[in-house]
């Protein structure tokens, strides 16, 4: 900035110093006819260089102004800008395509590869932790092996439960079974009444306990028959054991509720605007939101897709909607006939624990669907008012970022 400042003084002090010169050289030129030529002459160099100094001074304080496009900072500037805005359309047109992708089929019917953890609902759960004793200090050298067959249960369901001991290499280990018991827990500060009663793990062969003397020791526990018929929370069940000398415990829960709110019905089908329906009839006891899961596997057993229902049923015969969509059809092409399995449903509470009442399990293979040419079903991606508004915000921010790029670039 002092630079351009004293370049621009000395042009101002050039052009004072012409103009009187100019004032002396019309007093001559009255006098001398022939100095008018040399006069005019002089004048022209003299413009010639003050314009000269005036674009060197422009130069100057452009290349010292760093908002100027022309000075290497605004160079610097600019590039930082198109780096900016590069990086913000290629983000965009990512969010833009990723939301389009994932939404091309309806919530209510997905790839079962998108839900691994649904692909086999009715697992028996199955987990290895350190034993642990009453006080929860680890029990060295001693690993605990549990296994439940399933968390939530409603009505009359039972759940096998099993525990084994095993040593540091996965060796089973001699245990004995010092106590075992379910209690209620109090989920509220409601005074309630705790339920208590003792539980018997064997390992006979017998009932619940599938091999006799292979160290796992099992029971079932039936809530509606031991005392929890009127109860609903979580059951806690309490197994102490001693293996090598060393007292450890083990502990499950089981989220129950005494209802069953509705009880299934046979399966029909229906091919309906180039998707498949599939509607599973119930005699529903109590209304409210349902909520119910559903497996899809192709005719050589690999699981396909994740067919769900979630909506308000009012009470009595009701049919709920598994909607195969079209365009997933079309997509992966599976195997025909499909089968349906592993269906769940429950009441849903939202305001309250436990906060579902559950319908009995339909494990294994449910219904099977005609066989249908993949050009019966639609191809064509699914739509909404919420799909159609967000698609057009995430594209509107892709083509902002794309004009400021192009922009920059031009310059």
């Amino acid at each position: 900035m002092q630079r351009s400042a004293l370049i621009i003084l000395g042009c101002v002090a050039a052009v004072l110093a012409t103009a009187v010169w100019f004032a002396a050289s019309d007093a001559d030129a009255s006098s001398n006819p022939n100095a008018t030529q040399s006069v005019a002459t002089q004048a022209s160099k003299t413009a010639a260089l003050a314009d000269l100094s005036k674009n060197k001074a422009e130069n100057s304080n452009a290349n010292s102004n760093p908002n100027s496009p022309l000075s290497a900072e605004g160079q610097r500037n600019r590039q930082e800008q198109l780096v900016f805005w590069q990086g913000r359309y290629e983000r965009a047109e990512q969010v833009y395509a990723h939301y389009r992708d994932s939404t091309r089929y309806p919530p209510e019917s997905h790839p079962i590869s998108e839900h691994p953890d649904q692909v086999r609902p009715f697992a028996t759960i199955k987990e290895d932790t350190k034993l642990r004793n009453a006080k929860g200090d680890v029990v060295a050298g001693i690993k605990l092996r549990t296994t439940q067959e399933r968390v939530f249960a409603s009505g009359a369901d039972t759940v096998k439960l099993t525990v084994a001991a095993m040593d540091e290499t996965g060796a089973l280990l001699p245990i004995t079974i010092t106590s075992a018991e379910a209690r209620s827990l109090a989920e509220s500060k409601t005074l309630t009444n705790i339920v208590q009663v003792p539980l018997v793990f064997d390992d006979l062969g017998q009932g619940a306990d599938s091999v006799a003397a292979d160290n796992t020791f099992s029971t079932r526990l039936a809530p509606a028959a031991q005392g929890f018929a009127g109860y609903a929370g979580t059951v806690r069940v309490v197994v102490k054991i001693n293996a090598k000398g060393q007292e450890g415990v083990a502990q499950f829960d089981v989220v129950y509720s005494p209802e069953v709110p509705a009880t299934w019905g046979s399966v029909r089908e229906a091919l309906e605007a180039g998707s498949l329906n599939l509607y599973v009839k119930a005699q529903v006891k109590k209304a409210g939101r349902y909520v119910v899961s559903a497996r899809i596997d192709d005719a050589n057993g690999v699981p396909f897709a994740l067919l769900q229902f979630n909506d308000e049923v009012a009470a009595g015969p009701a049919e709920f909607k598994l909607h195969l969509f079209g365009a997933l059809v079309r997509d992966k092409k599976p195997a025909f006939p499909l089968r349906l399995r592993d269906v769940d449903g429950f009441l849903l509470y939202p305001d309250r624990y436990p906060d579902r009442a559950m319908m009995a399990r339909l494990p294994d293979v449910v219904h099977t669907t005609a066989r249908y040419s993949t050009d019966a079903f639609s191809p064509a991606e699914w739509t909404s008012e919420e799909r159609e508004r967000y698609l057009a915000e995430y594209g509107k921010d892709a083509e902002t970022a794309k004009t400021n790029v192009d922009r920059l670039l031009v310059k």
